[in-house]
């Protein structure tokens, strides 16, 4: 069978979500297409010869619809030749793109194809295709007829489920700020981050280069003061056991940023040239419980171990999406991973989560601790709107 490889990954530095936000003035399409031509540029690979652009975006309206992968890859100044498209899996929207295009390679159907992703939480607010309608419909509602809940009601029913304290989730946020903290000191982030030029408030350009929402400076102490950030009077007469543990400093910032992966044939590589950094060895997607909504990486970490022929053992890093301190706690409860191996750079509740790029994102960065570890085998899972989760696992290539 055809061996799918990525050659290089590279994302750009991650701003905060809001309009005061370092990215904010930069349009996303601009935003993706630096991703995009910084991943040409870094590999040498002749555009003309990629096959597809597959992009994730969740917020696909406004600055980010009428397929935005087209318009990245055009602003990125590929051939007009090289067509593109955008996929929404929620929040594993560019993880699914990865798959999508490691299964195109494998089935021979892509000799040189990017997979990437994009979210500007800053320009196009989460929640903003909803307009306002019910995307559900009367059957949906007839099947689940108490109705579904906002993720971070189920980041509350997950935390009262394992039993987690507000201590415990506020402990393992802390330790991600201090886990990427020193990741940015120790210079870990330079070989995947690609530094950018964006227009400061008074328009003018200022160097982006690192990741704006880690916080050195945070505590477990610090992050006790903060409120519960979903607690309302409609969540407690339907929830009355909940413990309100989940606040803004124990969950995933908003943020904007982007992500991209060049993806060949292992023979493709070797006759341009190119050195593989790993090789796609498993990918799984699994559905679950979407009152939960969150716990899907339990099931498709089990589904792609089983079908990779693999034990947690043997994985030497693990990229767990940090949508929430409840949603990784419960799975590596579940799996029983050493948390020593888990987001070893920082998580998302530190480095940010622009939705649509963050599974490219997890992807880089394990790319960067495998190599900065030595490790072979590394799995990335991230939880998604409506009880889904991706699971992949890649082999670091010497």
């Amino acid at each position: 069978m055809t061996d799918a490889v990525i050659v290089d990954a590279v994302r750009t530095p991650i701003g905060k979500g809001k309009p005061n936000g370092t990215l904010a003035g930069v349009h996303p399409v601009d935003l993706h297409a630096h991703a995009l031509r910084s991943l040409v540029e870094r590999t040498g690979v002749d555009p003309a010869r990629i096959d597809d652009v597959i992009s994730g975006a969740v917020g696909q309206i406004g600055e980010q619809s009428m397929n935005t992968a087209r318009w990245a890859a055009l602003a990125a100044g590929l051939p007009e030749s090289v067509p593109a498209v955008t996929v929404d899996r929620q929040c594993g929207s560019s993880q699914q793109a990865v798959h999508f295009a490691a299964q195109g390679v494998i089935a021979g159907a892509y000799d040189v194809v990017i997979a990437s992703g994009v979210e500007s939480m800053s320009r196009v607010p989460m929640g903003s295709q909803v307009a306002g309608r019910d995307p559900f419909g009367t059957q949906v509602a007839a099947r689940y007829p108490d109705g579904l809940v906002p993720q971070g009601i189920s980041a509350e029913l997950i935390a009262a489920k394992w039993g987690f304290s507000r201590a415990q989730l506020d402990e393992f946020s802390a330790e991600s700020h201090q886990r990427a903290a020193r990741a940015w000191a120790d210079g870990k982030f330079a070989g995947e981050v690609a530094p950018l030029k964006a227009p400061g408030p008074d328009g003018v350009l200022l160097d982006v280069t690192t990741d704006e929402t880690v916080r050195p400076s945070t505590t477990p102490e610090i992050l006790a003061g903060l409120k519960p950030a979903f607690r309302a009077d409609v969540w407690e007469q339907r929830f009355p056991d909940l413990g309100w543990h989940v606040t803004a400093g124990n969950s995933s910032p908003i943020n904007d940023g982007a992500a991209g992966l060049l993806l060949t044939s292992a023979e493709t590589a070797k006759a341009l040239g190119l050195r593989p950094r790993a090789r796609i060895h498993s990918f799984a997607v699994a559905g679950d419980d979407p009152l939960y909504m969150l716990t899907g990486v339990i099931p498709a970490t089990r589904k792609v171990l089983a079908r990779a022929g693999l034990s947690v053992g043997d994985i030497d890093a693990f990229e767990v999406n940090e949508a929430f301190a409840s949603v990784v706690l419960a799975w590596q409860a579940e799996l029983g991973a050493d948390l020593a191996k888990v987001n070893v750079n920082g998580g998302a509740i530190a480095l940010g989560h622009p939705l649509g790029g963050s599974g490219a994102r997890l992807m880089t960065t394990l790319l960067s601790v495998l190599e900065q570890t030595g490790g072979r085998y590394g799995l990335q899972t991230m939880c998604e709107a409506g009880g889904l989760a991706n699971a992949t696992i890649i082999e670091r290539l010497d």
